[in-house]
């Protein structure tokens, strides 16, 4: 379509504040940039010619513009709007309600973060706002600085809202280039296309090299404007980590002060009711207040604790509580150890006529080796007949344990009389 004036004003005309609306009018102009000094002065008749809403669309035409010449390296555009833009967007920013002044001091801020302009013309862009804002009542913060500094944004997060509106517009520039390129893209590589004549095919495949290295850039951009938006949330994270130690140390001296100063008022009215006199009381007002720096006075923050001890799982052996050389546990002399596969049983062993106590068979097993007292217990002896006192063969007398085993073994040794003549000595230990 050829350009005239007339069509650059129906296009005007029919702007919105839509991204498609703004893309597609944007494109047509980018088309017939040999036009930029024409195109570029129809355009600021416009802005002074249109409401404040319709002046708001023209500056985001124009950013659209800019910025895609500046990403495609094509300078007519930014060369035929040096001269205009200083005073075509002061004449928008004047007289517009403040909520479509702060959209285009946003649009402003972006101007300058990516250096669309030239530094001169930027700075002049920025002094007429200012001069417009000070002949206003309330007036905003410079340009220069930050453009958000504003009852709409906290302090705090003035750092990084300029970052977060240039991701906003370079996800909105970066839209239509994306658009485009994948529009493009999917036509031609679509298995139904009717691939055309040569030369009209390779022109096709150069036009969308050129729309991907496009939305290639606009992609770039974004990522950019989003890791810069991303390094200020964390520097504003750190910072804001900083502050809260800083403020949690300054209350935890504050309650340190307030309770001293109520420790001493109740000094100083304890003073009073039991009657003491103006010096006295002076004293105690003039005595240090006893407040450390981040403790409380009389809290158990002053106590120091030691640390308790606490008790091992595994208990200690047996062996730690019995004493080395300890005697073992008393036996009676008459108790023998029984083992306990074969546990001794008493039986009865059959007494001769006449026999004391001690027979001579009980004698000789004594002075045997190796034979003790339990071998006579253990054993029976047969009966040689009746004695004289009436019993018959085949009775039995139980052998009466009147005495200790040590005893009975002293006494097998003695009634042989082979221990006589023995060191008393050696006696007494048998």
């Amino acid at each position: 379509m050829a350009f005239t004036e007339d069509g650059l004003r129906a296009k005007l005309s029919s702007l919105n504040e839509t991204q498609d609306s703004i893309s597609t009018v944007g494109q047509w102009i980018l088309f017939h940039r040999r036009h930029a000094d024409r195109i570029a002065q129809l355009w600021m008749q416009r802005v002074k010619e249109s409401t404040p809403s319709k002046r708001l669309n023209l500056i985001y035409l124009a950013n659209e513009i800019t910025q895609t010449s500046k990403i495609r390296k094509k300078d007519e555009f930014l060369r035929a709007y040096d001269p205009i833009i200083a005073e075509s967007t002061a004449a928008a920013y004047k007289g517009s309600p403040p909520e479509i002044q702060n959209k285009i001091r946003r649009v402003v801020e972006v101007w300058r973060q990516r250096q669309i302009f030239q530094p001169s013309i930027q700075t002049q862009i920025e002094q007429a706002i200012d001069e417009i804002d000070k002949s206003r009542s309330s007036r905003k913060p410079a340009l220069g600085g930050s453009l958000f500094s504003n009852s709409s944004v906290p302090p705090e997060l003035a750092p990084v809202a300029p970052l977060a509106t240039s991701v906003q517009k370079a996800d909105i520039s970066a839209k239509p280039a994306i658009t485009a390129a994948t529009q493009d893209y999917e036509k031609l590589t679509n298995p139904n296309y009717s691939i055309p004549s040569p030369p009209m095919h390779a022109a096709g495949l150069a036009a969308l090299v050129k729309k991907l290295q496009v939305a290639e850039g606009a992609v770039a951009e974004s990522i950019k404007a989003r890791q810069a938006l991303v390094a200020g949330l964390e520097q504003l994270l750190q910072t804001s980590k900083a502050k809260l130690g800083a403020e949690e140390a300054q209350r935890t001296d504050l309650i340190a002060r307030k309770e001293a100063i109520v420790s001493r008022k109740d000094e100083v009215e304890r003073a009073i009711l039991q009657g003491l006199s103006a010096a006295e009381t002076n004293k105690i007002s003039a005595a240090p207040l006893p407040v450390l720096a981040g403790t409380r006075p009389g809290s158990a923050q002053d106590v120091p604790y030691e640390r308790p001890q606490i008790e091992e799982l595994t208990p200690p052996p047996m062996e730690s509580f019995t004493p080395v050389g300890s005697p073992s546990a008393d036996v009676p002399d008459d108790v023998f150890p029984t083992p306990a596969s074969h546990p001794v049983q008493p039986v009865a062993a059959p007494a001769l006529p006449g026999a004391s106590s001690i027979s001579p068979e009980a004698t000789a097993i004594a002075a045997s080796p190796g034979a003790d007292l339990l071998s006579s217990l253990t054993h029976a002896r047969p009966d040689q007949g009746t004695n004289g006192s009436g019993y018959h063969v085949g009775t039995y007398k139980k052998r009466k344990m009147s005495r200790s085993a040590a005893e009975d073994e002293f006494a097998a040794f003695a009634g042989d009389g082979d221990i006589d003549g023995i060191d008393a000595n050696v006696g007494d230990l048998i």
